[in-house]
């Protein structure tokens, strides 16, 4: 991953951050173990199928070479 994509990352991942915060009910902010299970359930159900959609329809395109990191 470039410089570039990492800082692009991190702002993308603040935002949606914001985001499930604010539609996360208080009670569920109590402590960490909430927290962790409340962000869980908000990715099972909204932002992992949406991830795993966007990566089905993508065509085949990478290499089998290792990933850069």
């Amino acid at each position: 991953m470039t410089p570039d994509e990492q800082a692009r990352l991190q702002a993308h991942t603040a935002e949606i951050a914001k985001i499930l915060y604010r539609n996360t009910p208080p009670e569920a902010l109590d402590s960490l173990e909430t927290i962790e299970g409340h962000l869980r359930k908000q990715w099972i159900e909204i932002v992992g199928p949406e991830v795993a959609f966007f990566l089905s329809k993508k065509p085949r395109e990478q290499t089998k070479e290792a990933p850069e990191q």
